[in-house]
Order: C-alpha cells, then sequence, then structure tokens
C-alpha cells in the first residue's frame, strides 16, 4: 500500500544549517583530528619556540645560537619547555576549533569547485579567527612563562598574578594583533597547501589521485614557512605585547600596532621587526608539515572506521 503526502502550496522542505558530513566524517571527527594535530605540533617544537619568543622580546641584538646558548648554560635543557604545559591546555581545544571551522567554510564557500584558492584563504581566515579567541590567554601565559627569568611559578601561578594585578583584557592585549597577524599568514598558509598538495598530485599520476604522508608533510611544510616568514613583523608586535612589563620588557601604553612599531623601529631599527624570522620559519615549516599529517592520517583513520563500520 502507498501512502501519498500532499503539501500545501507554501510548504518548503526544512534546509539544515549544518552542512552534510565531507569525506564520510562528522563535525566533532573534523574537531577530535584537528585537536590531536595541534598538540601534536605544539609539543614537538616547543623549544624552537621558546627560542623566537626569547629573541623577539627583547630590545637588542641576540642569534639563534646565542639564544640557545644562554637558555642551555643557565637553565639546562628544561628551560627550553618552560611554559610548555599553558600550550598543552590551549593548543587542543583551539585547533579543534582552527580545523573544523576550516572543513565547515571550505564547503560552504567552495560551490562546487574543491580547488578554489579563494575559498581556501577566506576559510582560513574564518578558522583563525575562531581559534584565537580560544588559543590567546594561554600563549600569553605561554610566552611569559618561556622568558629569561620569569617571576612565574607555574601555568597556574601565572594566569592567577595575570588577572589579579592586570585584569582579564592583559589575556587579550594582543589579540587583534594576533588576528590580523594570523588572518594573512593562515590565508596564504591554507592556498600554498591546497596548491602544492594539488600539484604534487597531479605530478605523481602514478599515485592513483592517492594523498600520501609525503604529500601533506610537503605541502604543509612548504605552506608554513612561506607564511610565517611573510609575516614575522606581527609576530614581534604580538610577542612585545604578551609580554610587556615582565623580565625587563618594554610596557605600551596602547595596544596599538602602530605605536609598538614605531617603538621596536626606533628602538632596534627596521631590521628589530624581523627579529625571530629564522627561528619562526624553523618552527612553522616542519610544525606545518607534522599537523597536517597528524590531522590527514586522523581523518584517514576515521574514514576507514566509517567504512568499516557501514
Amino acid at each position: 500500500m502507498t501512502t501519498t503526502v500532499s503539501h500545501s502550496p507554501d510548504y518548503r522542505p526544512e534546509i539544515s544549517v549544518i552542512p552534510p558530513t565531507r569525506d564520510g566524517l562528522s563535525f566533532w571527527q573534523f574537531m577530535i583530528a584537528g585537536s590531536i594535530a595541534g598538540s601534536v605540533e605544539h609539543m614537538a617544537m616547543f623549544p624552537v619556540d621558546t627560542l623566537k619568543t626569547r629573541i623577539q622580546a627583547l630590545a637588542g641584538s641576540s642569534t639563534l645560537r646565542q639564544a640557545l646558548s644562554s637558555i642551555l648554560k643557565s637553565e639546562g635543557p628544561a628551560g627550553l619547555y618552560r611554559g610548555i604545559g599553558a600550550m598543552g591546555l590551549g593548543a587542543g581545544p583551539a585547533h579543534a576549533v582552527y580545523f573544523s571551522v576550516y572543513e565547515f567554510c571550505k564547503q560552504r564557500f567552495s560551490i562546487g569547485n574543491p580547488n578554489n584558492p579563494l575559498a581556501h584563504a577566506i576559510s582560513g581566515v574564518c578558522a583563525t579567527v575562531a581559534s584565537d579567541a580560544a588559543l590567546t590567554p594561554m600563549d600569553v601565559v605561554k610566552q611569559r612563562l618561556q622568558l629569561k627569568s620569569s617571576p612565574y611559578k607555574g601555568v597556574r601561578d601565572c594566569a592567577r598574578r595575570i588577572l589579579v594585578e592586570e585584569g582579564i583584557g592583559a589575556f587579550y592585549a594582543s589579540y587583534w594583533t594576533t588576528v590580523l597577524m594570523n588572518a594573512p599568514y593562515t590565508a596564504a598558509h591554507f592556498a600554498i597547501y591546497e596548491a602544492v598538495k594539488r600539484g604534487l598530485k597531479e605530478g605523481s599520476p602514478g599515485s592513483e589521485g592517492g594523498e600520501g604522508l609525503v604529500v601533506h608533510a610537503t605541502a604543509g611544510a612548504a605552506a608554513g614557512s612561506l607564511a610565517a616568514g611573510l609575516t614575522t613583523p606581527l609576530d614581534v608586535v604580538k610577542t612585545r605585547l604578551q609580554c610587556q612589563g615582565v623580565c625587563g620588557c618594554d610596557r605600551f601604553s596602547s595596544s596599538s600596532i602602530i605605536s609598538v612599531v614605531r617603538h621596536v623601529v626606533k628602538k632596534d631599527g627596521k631590521s628589530g621587526l624581523m627579529r625571530g624570522w629564522i627561528p619562526r620559519m624553523l618552527f612553522h615549516a616542519p610544525a606545518a608539515a607534522i599537523a597536517w599529517s597528524t590531522y590527514e592520517a586522523s581523518k584517514t583513520l576515521f574514514q576507514h572506521l566509517h567504512n568499516y563500520n557501514n
């Protein structure tokens, strides 16, 4: 027996605001994959990030070798990992937001063309605006703990003292600088990543369209290093704002990017805006390779589980 359901002329089918699953995965699976990728990336590359922070935070000249020698001599290898707890708390949730928002927006903006570079760039910007809101407070704590002779005993002590002595606004003093830095960084990163990945796949016809570990790692490293180099000046501004007033770092009356840039140029010259570019690129090239490889591997695992259950 067949039942016919009639609708009024004004009937409109309900359209979900949540896009259908992509690659056979659900939104929460993208979040877990992103969380794993972000945690692995930051934990693996944390010593290089410590060197970058030391070089950028204080006025004056300091090379990568000098920073490393100073840390090992006065603090030992453990000094390279001071503040890693804060990053451990922030990286997972922030990257869960980062990758899931990217996948969501990429599907929305691609409009039937999965290779649309503009869609990749816009999706990356949306992802970083959302993830920076989650990561910035812990990033402030992390960078203050990374400073030489940091007055804080640990993550909890640092967070408590910042809140009591400077107010909650101190956790977000660098937020818009971070967004303005990460927006072009992420736009370039995702666009370069997708383009290099596509080029590598097209240049390897024998791969049968597969996206192996080497493809993701190579594309991620190229995207990470190029995007990092281009946005180093804003990263210097971000570091100065987050570390202001601590361990001899200058304090600023305004969080204005322009005022900080003028201050840096006045004290260190224009080259001061590029301080730390070597460790920054050394961080982001392998970090991006690790992040994308881990992310895609996690997605593949979820896809295998999905196919197995069906």
